[in-house]
């Protein structure tokens, strides 16, 4: 398929998933399968786009040898994020479907390897796991060039989380990149840089490790994080205690973020997440998760999960209530 009809595919695709309400009888689709296939779509047009805009630039897609291809100098996920397990659906897309968009890759003069990665470090990882080449466009780009191509990638993917931006801000800053980089490679303005530099500056490197991603947690409960952690007498002690327990370190990175918030805050009997997380799965598609604690039981959706859905849900909690009790009472 030539890129001129893939990008008209993809098109067709977004228009048929998100129909303007405008045009008479067409609805915004409220199905959460739809909603995530969508998504999917517009990041991989966007990324086309961007592809495409560094072909006209001057580019070329070549295939390289994932060993020649030294690791991006900053880092914007966290390391987790390249694991084997966590890689195990983009590999199983690219080999059934090869590599569908090219990374980004530069010349470093004077390093070990012919290639550095500027952007497309999952798809590089993948590959390296199959055992296939790399494609990739080949820029010759100098450092603040490539930190801004590299910052304006994440901006078209939805699942870099708040604290990963803040780190890759953070990072950016102590290799001496100015404000005005930094703020162009997150596409945002300098307030809000200072403060993601600001946070990522006061949470220790290792606990922001063991906590994860956290991608489920936004802005606003990591600077109440923040907020605790510096008011409070030994954080790291704190954190530290709660980090340590088993059923903490096999939860998932959002439990691990709330029970630290949760220590910090002195409710040591908070609500932790049990060890295998009960799942709320209709036709393969993950809608939110079951927890139970000792201040009770939780039921939590995604955040791609629409409103309307969760609101059906509430509607319905008198009518389920009464046949669970029928069903107890027989």
């Amino acid at each position: 398929m030539s890129r001129k009809d893939s990008k008209g595919l993809f098109a067709n695709v977004l228009n048929q998933l998100d129909a303007s309400p405008d045009r008479a009888g067409a609805q915004r689709t409220t199905s959460p399968h739809l909603l995530k296939v969508a998504a999917g779509v517009r990041q991989i047009q966007e990324r086309s786009e961007l592809a495409e805009r560094l072909l006209k630039d001057g580019g070329q897609i070549i295939e390289i040898d994932p060993e020649d291809i030294l690791d991006s100098a900053i880092p914007d996920r966290f390391a987790t994020a390249y694991e084997a397990a966590n890689l195990a659906e983009l590999v199983q897309s690219m080999a059934e479907h090869g590599q569908s968009t090219p990374g980004l890759v530069r010349s470093v003069q004077g390093a070990p390897r012919p290639f550095q990665i500027v952007f497309g470090r999952r798809r590089l990882a993948a590959a390296r796991l199959l055992g296939v080449k790399f494609k990739a466009i080949a820029r010759d780009l100098n450092d603040e060039d490539a930190i801004v191509l590299q910052g304006e990638e994440n901006s078209n993917r939805f699942d870099l989380s708040f604290i990963e931006r803040c780190l890759f801000a953070r990072a950016q800053e102590l290799a001496g990149f100015s404000r005005d980089v930094i703020s162009k490679s997150l596409s945002t303005g300098k307030s809000h840089v200072s403060e993601m530099i600001r946070l990522a500056s006061a949470l220790p490197h290792d606990v922001l490790q063991e906590i994860g991603a956290a991608p489920d947690v936004g802005r606003r409960r990591w600077v109440d994080f923040e907020a605790k952690w510096s008011s409070h007498d030994a954080p790291l002690q704190v954190a530290q205690s709660a980090l340590v327990k088993e059923e903490v370190r096999s939860a998932d990175t959002n439990a691990r973020f709330t029970s630290v918030f949760e220590a910090l805050t002195g409710k040591t009997e908070g609500t932790l997440l049990s060890v295998d997380v009960p799942q709320l799965v209709s036709h393969g598609l993950v809608l939110g998760q079951v927890s139970h604690g000792k201040s009770g039981s939780k039921l939590a959706f995604n955040k791609s999960v629409p409103s309307g859905f969760v609101d059906f849900v509430a509607e319905q909690i008198e009518q389920l209530h009464d046949q669970f009790m029928q069903r107890n009472a027989r």
